[in-house]
């Protein structure tokens, strides 16, 4: 693990996709403002101790920040009317029921999308494709066929990078920036179809279609420090649950 690396590669990334689970899968039992802002601030407490400072996850995650406040738009004018009502219009109701729904829903939201931003921080492809395959056993030609393909993406930006600039020098960027941009995605397409032919060629050619056992040149295992993440991940969620059902918010399903 090199400087500026966070703390959290040095987990398997297997371990990390079960620690996101086992974090999120509790908190869509209630639907509360309790046990999700529970876990939302264990969270945000943990995150740099994973070395992923809140600076980081505010540049990693500033979609998810943007897009929760629209997700309690539709449960704050459609949920179901109940308490003080405060604006009706047509199918519309604001109620305090709605309001605490919709609050309810933007920290849950938050609270679930926030292991993913820190979890898959700088997750690299083979280390993912070795756990797959040698810890959860899934195919190992689907494995591995879906690591060189995200493998790939790298090299897709680096020829829309060549592309846009090859435009330029022969002053073809003052056209349209939707034509620009669907010429560039076109050439794009036939290259992704010229190297899957080849990368599928490749592979058969070195014996990927073979149903013989598989041997891996890399060993990946759960350590006692994957374990300690994911028993920690499902103790925050059950917390939560047990906060808010001590504090009488817990609330079945939004029921």
């Amino acid at each position: 693990m090199t400087r500026g690396t966070p703390r959290v590669v040095s987990f398997n990334p297997t371990a990390r996709i079960a620690a996101m689970a086992l974090i999120a899968t509790p908190l869509l039992i209630s639907v509360d403002i309790v046990s999700a802002g529970v876990a939302l601030v264990c969270e945000l407490l943990v995150a740099p101790f994973l070395g992923m400072g809140w600076g980081r996850i505010i540049r990693r995650g500033w979609s998810v920040f943007m897009l929760a406040p629209l997700t309690g738009v539709s449960m704050l004018l459609y949920g179901r009317p109940e308490g003080k009502e405060y604006v009706s219009y047509a199918f519309a109701h604001i109620t305090d029921n709605s309001v605490s729904l919709a609050l309810a829903i933007m920290v849950r939201v938050l609270a679930i999308a926030l292991p993913a931003v820190i979890l898959s921080a700088d997750t690299d492809p083979t280390d993912l494709g070795d756990g797959l395959a040698q810890i959860w056993h899934l195919p190992e030609r689907f494995v591995i066929g879906s690591v060189a393909g995200v493998r790939l993406v790298s090299l897709f930006q680096r020829d829309y990078s060549a592309m846009h600039r090859a435009r330029r020098a022969r002053g073809l960027a003052d056209s349209s920036r939707i034509r620009r941009t669907l010429t560039i995605f076109f050439a794009l397409l036939v290259l992704a179809l010229r190297r899957g032919g080849k990368l599928a060629t490749a592979m058969e050619a070195r014996g990927f279609g073979s149903d013989r056992p598989r041997t891996w040149a890399r060993e990946s295992r759960l350590r006692w420090p994957d374990w300690v993440l994911m028993v920690g991940a499902l103790l925050v969620a059950l917390m939560a649950l047990v906060t808010a059902w001590m504090t009488g918010y817990l609330r079945f399903l939004g029921a």
